[in-house]
């Protein structure tokens, strides 16, 4: 056997495999022979007629015998021979398979198409130009943050004696019935929907104002064809909603009793807002330092466009689309209603994005070698001291789930990117620059559009399982030490 090998491209091969006739000879005979022994031509018993015939009446049998012993015999032989990484199936191809003679007669000759691991040479990563730029604080930033923290403390206290009116939730079971015939009704309990919150649909704000609990609501809403739910864009639906209670959100007064309250170890306002500006000021830090890396790995993937496989892309697209899916299972969103026709929109979408995650990739993975970067095991101990003081669970809970997952290996990898970006990070020439919000703001965006991180809406096949009202759901938050309505 002999085979021929032939760039089509970095990452894709051509192997042209021979089987000269000597060797195909003895393997038609032994497939013949294993053939006869298993068929019943008419006038002889099973397993004993003359192989000729057998030959003649199974020659088809016989020859997808014949390149089941050859064509993986080939192949395996060429890897060896050529020191190939093959990724994925091989593509096999005949020049004219109802033609070709597999008996012995000539010379078999068949090639085979091969993706491969690309040899990457040494990589342009030193010396690459990026700006630091920090965000400055402005005003109201820390009035923001504090009023943001009181409403994570608000609570929900129930009224009683009268009825709902603007500011307050109200807390409904609804059932939807469509007018257009052949859909179902959809229905969701224990809904939570704030008279008044421009976040939520006018129509169910304005019906639901005025009831008291136990009273029963019916009204028709008909939505535009641009509605963000395709689900309901376009069409009527009658909806019946049960009051259940009625409350008021309220969030702690801003002093110093609430202050001592958080458990910070703070007794004042003052020291609160000194804190909470040094907080602002190292994250704005740390997310300079996080864009310099990322600006840094995009300039790198720039620099070196090598061709990756298409394998990997596929394989990463899967992942991102998986995580895609994950996120929305995990906003309430039951991935079995979500329609096959967007999935596969998003997954093209995702395309890019993979094809560029595994550029990226590749080229790390080079570098690192390069730079002969190692992730010992105390490195990986301590990424696990840190994820279970995160997670607040005890480190040998963290080690028994990446067992149990298989993720120890995740966080070398991890470790071992973070460690390349960080070596790349030394030979970076770093200038800080002044801040510029439109630019990084553009920027940011850009990224979160990408699919990996997308949130937009789903196309599916029912309406959102807390309400076709809601636009946002309040949530009721646990009770402050101090509180005053608003």
């Amino acid at each position: 056997m002999k085979t021929e090998i032939k760039d089509v491209t970095s990452v894709k091969k051509e192997i042209s495999i021979t089987v000269e006739a000597d060797e195909l000879k003895v393997i038609y005979g032994n497939a013949a022979s294993a053939v006869a022994k298993n068929v019943t031509v008419p006038g002889f018993r099973k397993g004993i007629a003359p192989v000729n015939v057998v030959k003649t009446r199974y020659a088809d049998e016989i020859k997808g015998e014949v390149l089941r012993k050859v064509v993986p015999k080939g192949i395996d032989q060429a890897v060896a021979e050529h020191r190939l990484q093959t990724l994925g199936d091989p593509d096999v191809h005949f020049h004219d398979y109802d033609s070709m003679k597999v008996d012995g007669s000539s010379d078999l000759h068949f090639h085979v198409h091969v993706e491969v691991v690309p040899a990457i040479g040494d990589p342009e990563y030193k010396g690459l130009e990026v700006g630091r730029k920090i965000r400055p604080m402005v005003d109201g930033e820390v009035d923001e943050v504090i009023d943001e923290r009181r409403k994570q403390f608000s609570s929900f206290v129930p009224v009683e004696d009268r009825a709902s009116k603007d500011g307050d939730t109200v807390i409904v079971d609804v059932v939807g019935t469509f007018e257009e015939e052949g859909q179902e009704p959809v229905s969701a309990n224990d809904v939570e929907i704030k008279i008044g919150d421009p976040q939520i649909e006018k129509s169910f704000t304005e019906n639901l104002s005025g009831l008291k609990p136990d009273e029963t609501k019916v009204f028709t809403v008909t939505y535009p064809d641009d509605f963000g739910s395709t689900a309901l864009a376009g069409k009527t639906v009658t909806y019946t909603a049960t009051v259940k209670s009625i409350g008021r959100t309220e969030i702690p007064e801003l002093d110093d009793e609430w202050v001592k309250s958080l458990d910070e170890g703070l007794e004042t306002v003052a020291e609160l807002r000194n804190k909470i500006s040094k907080d602002i000021e190292v994250m704005s830090v740390a997310d300079a330092d996080a864009r310099v890396r990322n600006d840094l790995v995009t300039k790198m993937i720039e620099k070196n466009p090598i061709e990756v496989p298409s394998f990997f892309v596929k394989n990463q697209a899967n992942n991102l689309l998986n995580r895609f899916v994950q996120d929305l299972a995990g906003r309430g969103m039951d991935p079995s209603k979500i329609e096959k026709e967007f999935l596969q929109m998003v997954y093209q979408q995702m395309m890019g994005q993979a094809e560029n995650d595994v550029r990226g990739a590749l080229l790390l993975q080079k570098i690192a070698e390069i730079e002969k970067v190692e992730v010992a095991e105390s490195d990986v101990s301590d990424e696990i001291l840190r994820l279970a003081e995160y997670y607040r669970v005890s480190p040998d809970e963290i080690r028994a789930s990446l067992v149990r997952e298989g993720g120890e290996e995740e966080i070398k990898n991890n470790l071992k990117t973070r460690k390349t970006i960080e070596a790349m990070v030394g030979y970076a020439k770093i200038t800080d620059q002044p801040w510029e919000e439109d630019a990084v703001t553009e920027a940011e965006n850009a990224e979160e559009k990408k699919p990996k991180k997308a949130s937009k809406k789903v196309a599916s096949k029912d309406s959102d399982k807390e309400g076709a009202g809601e636009k946002k759901k309040p949530a009721t938050k646990k009770p402050a030490a101090k509180k005053s309505e608003k």
